[in-house]
C-alpha cells in the first residue's frame, strides 16, 4: 500500500485526498522515524507511521462559568453563549469539560471517594446557547441523570404515557423572527440528517423519517422541551416559519439556508487540511436561545429541585428592545401541524424512526424575559 493510499483511506475523515497530499509534501509524515515526502512510496507492514500536526491556536471563547447549584452528587452551571460543552472541531481546550477538569485539579485534598476524577456534563447545549447545564460528580448520579433525559425520549415515542412520570423538565427562552399569530401551535415533525459540506457526519434538519422530539413553547417564547435532539428547538421553530432571531443556519421549513456550495480548496499549505468552511456550521453563534430553567428530581435523594439561570444582561437588552408586546383581549387560538416535509436540496441519509414530534407554543408577556 502506498503512503497516500493508507492515509486517504484509513483516515479519510481527517481531510481530503488533496489535504493528505499536501501534508505529505509538507514533511508532516514520518515513517520509522524519518520524514517521508513521497506520497506514492510503498509502506511496508509493521512500519511506524507518525503524522505531525502543526501547532495551532484555538479561537477565543468565554471562560466564566457561574455556579448555580452544587451538592455531593451534581453541579448546575450557567453556561455563557460561545462556550462549547465538549471538545470537538475548532475547540479542544476552551470547553466546559476542560474547565471542570481544571476546577477539580485546583481543589486541595481532592476526595477520592467521588468515583470520578471530575464532574462531567450529562447533556449538551449548543455553543451559541446559554443557560443551565447539568453535570454529574459521581458515576451513580451520571447514570440517573442520563436516564432522566432518556425517559423524556420514551415519552415522545409513547405519546399516551403520562408526562407526569418524567423526572426532568427543561424550559428555554428564545426570540424568534416574525409574529406568531396563534397562542398555541402543536407541531409534529421528526428530525433526521442530511449531507452538508464541512460537517463530516452530516447535519440535522426537519425530516419525515428522523428521530422523534417533543417541545413546548411560549412566545416571546418559552420552550418546554422533553427530548433533546440536536438543534431541536432551532429546527422546530424554523419549521413553522419562525426561526430563531440571528440563526445563521436554519431557514423556514426547518431546512438549511441556501448557500454557495463551492468551497475554497486553497488553504492546505498550513496543515494539509481545510480551514473553517465559509458557509455556516452548527457551532456558529448569533441566535437568541437561553436554557432558562430546569426542574428535576435530585438524582440520589429523589427530592424536587428547580434551577434557574437568569438571562444574560446583553440578551435582556436585545430582547426588550426588539420584542413586540402581545395584543390584549384576543381569543386564544391553536392549530396542529403534522404534515410531512417535502425535501429541498441535499439528501437525507439517516432515518431512525417515523414517530413524529410535538411542540406547543404559548404566548407570554415581554417582561418575563428579564426574570
Amino acid at each position: 500500500m502506498t503512503l497516500i493510499d493508507y492515509y486517504s483511506i484509513k483516515h479519510k475523515n481527517s481531510t481530503s485526498l488533496q489535504g493528505w497530499l499536501q501534508r505529505i509534501e509538507n514533511g508532516q509524515i514520518s515513517v520509522n522515524g524519518s520524514v517521508f515526502k513521497n506520497p506514492k512510496g510503498t509502506v511496508r507492514a509493521k512500519s511506524e507511521l507518525v503524522y505531525h500536526r502543526l501547532p495551532w491556536k484555538e479561537r477565543d471563547a468565554p471562560h466564566l462559568l457561574h455556579l448555580l447549584y452544587e451538592d455531593d452528587d451534581m453541579i448546575a452551571l450557567s453556561k455563557p453563549s460561545g462556550l462549547q460543552v465538549l471538545p470537538g472541531g475548532l475547540f479542544q481546550q476552551r470547553t466546559v469539560l476542560t474547565q471542570l477538569q481544571w476546577r477539580e485539579a485546583c481543589k486541595p485534598n481532592c476526595s477520592s471517594n467521588q468515583e470520578m476524577a471530575h464532574p462531567v456534563p450529562v447533556h449538551r447545549l449548543g455553543r451559541g446557547t446559554s443557560g443551565v447545564l447539568l453535570c454529574a460528580k459521581t458515576k451513580l448520579a451520571k447514570i440517573h441523570l442520563g436516564a432522566y433525559f432518556a425517559d423524556g425520549t420514551a415519552v415522545v415515542k409513547n405519546s399516551n404515557s403520562a408526562c407526569a412520570r418524567r423526572k426532568i423538565l427543561k424550559k428555554y427562552r428564545a426570540l424568534v423572527t416574525g409574529i406568531i399569530e396563534d397562542d398555541e401551535v402543536v407541531i409534529k415533525q421528526p428530525i433526521g440528517m442530511m449531507n452538508y459540506h464541512g460537517v463530516a457526519k452530516g447535519l440535522y434538519v426537519a425530516s419525515p423519517s428522523g428521530k422523534p422530539s417533543l417541545s413546548k413553547h411560549q412566545t416571546l417564547i418559552e420552550v418546554e422541551i422533553q427530548s433533546g435532539r440536536p438543534h431541536q428547538i432551532r429546527i422546530h421553530l424554523a419549521f413553522i416559519g419562525h426561526p430563531l432571531l440571528g440563526d445563521p443556519l436554519y431557514d423556514s421549513c426547518g431546512q438549511l439556508k441556501c448557500f454557495n456550495s463551492e468551497f475554497d480548496d486553497i488553504n492546505h499549505a498550513q496543515d494539509g487540511g481545510y480551514q473553517r468552511p465559509v458557509n455556516p456550521v452548527p457551532g456558529d453563534c448569533g441566535y437568541h436561545l437561553h436554557a432558562h430553567q430546569v426542574a428535576l428530581a435530585q438524582p440520589i435523594a429523589d427530592v424536587a429541585m428547580h434551577v434557574v439561570a437568569p438571562l444574560p444582561s446583553q440578551r435582556i437588552q436585545i430582547t426588550l428592545s426588539l420584542v413586540r408586546a402581545s395584543a390584549g383581549g384576543s381569543t386564544p387560538r391553536s392549530r396542529d401541524i403534522s404534515q410531512g416535509l417535502t425535501r429541498r436540496g441535499g439528501s437525507i441519509f439517516e432515518a431512525h424512526t417515523i414517530s413524529q414530534s410535538t411542540i406547543h407554543i404559548l404566548k407570554c408577556a415581554p417582561q418575563t424575559m428579564s426574570s
